[in-house]
């Protein structure tokens, strides 16, 4: 019996990982357009090395039969909040390390499960959760992090209520962000996320549902504000995505030069017109907000927050169906909190009234590794990427049932060259 490495850990302590062949499987081709039948896919060391018809595998190699399944990218979630255990995001800067830490490592454990190999974490998460993740200390999809979300004074970031005064440094707590205000102070702010580790900078362009105080049609930091952020992160080649419902705020974000668009559910002609020619992302999240509606409350949103959901819950399709026809680049996102995140398989179907399912399994494996500055290396079956992995039962290009409902579908997971225990 072989003992198999953590599929976390990709080479930790010196071992290399035992070979992995899947056999006989219809593998997706590397531009998700169709499938290469009866292929296999040889893994060595967590990475693919060969993929085709009857491949030799080193003699120690663990076999998975495939036949009469499909094989596709481990799939990548651009939008979310691994710490966020709760939908009362204000009660986080209160929970201590390691109870936060507990709870990140089930959600992450959970994820994986669910086929997501790579997460793109947009507040919360920082360099301690991504190393124990890489050196295989918990199980979980690879997070590629940016640190603590920049916030305005009353912004979507800064969970006080009215009737609060202090804020504790942002430093040394656990909430999803930082309060920062004026030109000097977000270039420190930026500075110092970018020092973590940050591989972008997360920035509140607008207001949001979660926080307490601000107006979902409001538009957060001044122009100047937003380019020095944008500057900061530029110089460290890095770049920053912005937190934006209405087209106001999404259109002055663009403007000063970030390159994601989180949300984007009130967006206008301009907006997509700009999304075009600056070549920036959109990172729909809409199965946040059906489940905000539906058991938000349950979870912790409060009563004021929940209100919040309906300004944007009906646009969300319209603004997708509007990007997607125009040609925008559109990643896969969910941005679930607490207990609601076991619904992050479930915004392949909505996405799936308006797009059609290969173009949203795109969204979550192609482009999404676009986004993220790894192409070639995560969401495609080629030699020299990561050998993640999902076998399906089913026709995810022309049904978006099979990756939505993975406790059904998705038979097998594989990251970086391991088979998940599920």
């Amino acid at each position: 019996m072989v003992r198999l490495q953590r599929p976390g850990a990709p080479g930790a302590a010196g071992v290399q990982r035992v070979p992995l062949i899947v056999r006989s499987g219809d593998v997706l081709d590397g531009g998700a357009a169709g499938w290469l039948e009866g292929h296999d896919v040889l893994a060595v060391d967590g990475r693919v090395v060969e993929v085709g018809r009857g491949l030799r595998a080193p003699d120690d190699a663990i076999v998975l039969d495939a036949r009469g399944l499909r094989v596709v990218p481990g799939l990548i979630d651009c939008h979310v909040h691994v710490n966020a255990a709760t939908a009362d995001l204000a009660s986080l800067s209160r929970w201590p390390a390691s109870y936060t830490t507990a709870h990140a490592a089930r959600l992450m454990r959970d994820m994986l499960h669910r086929g997501f190999t790579t997460v793109r974490d947009t507040g919360g998460a920082d360099f301690g959760l991504a190393r124990a993740q890489a050196e295989g200390l918990l199980d979980g999809p690879r997070i590629v992090f940016g640190g603590k979300a920049l916030s305005q004074t009353g912004g979507h970031g800064d969970g006080r209520s009215s009737g609060e005064q202090a804020y504790e440094d942002p430093c040394h707590h656990l909430g999803l962000g930082r309060v920062v205000d004026g030109v000097d102070a977000v270039r420190v702010a930026a500075r110092d996320e970018l020092r973590k580790g940050a591989h972008h900078i997360k920035v509140m362009a607008g207001g949001g549902v979660a926080s307490p105080t601000d107006r979902i049609d409001s538009t957060q930091y001044s122009m100047d504000e937003l380019r020095a952020i944008v500057d900061e992160a530029h110089a460290a080649n890095r770049y920053v995505a912005a937190h934006a419902y209405t087209a106001r705020s999404v259109n002055r974000a663009l403007e000063a030069g970030v390159r994601t668009i989180e949300h984007g559910n009130l967006i206008d002609d301009r907006s997509v017109s700009l999304l075009l020619s600056s070549g920036a992302f959109l990172v729909p999240t809409l199965v946040t907000y059906w489940a905000l509606q539906d058991e938000g409350r349950t979870f912790g949103l409060p009563e004021d927050s929940w209100r919040k959901v309906a300004e944007v819950l009906d646009a969300g399709l319209g603004a997708l169906e509007r990007a997607f026809r125009a040609g925008v680049r559109i990643a896969y996102g969910s941005d679930l909190l607490g207990g609601m995140q076991r619904h992050q398989s479930r915004e392949f179907r909505i996405r799936a009234e308006v797009q059609p399912p290969a173009e949203v399994l795109r969204s979550a494996t192609t482009v999404a590794a676009d986004l993220l500055g790894m192409a070639g290396e995560i969401g495609v079956i080629a030699p020299g990427a990561h050998a993640d992995l999902l076998l399906v039962d089913g026709d995810p290009l022309t049904d978006a049932g099979p990756l939505s409902t993975p406790d059904t579908h998705v038979r097998t997971v594989v990251q970086a060259g391991t088979i998940v225990e599920r």
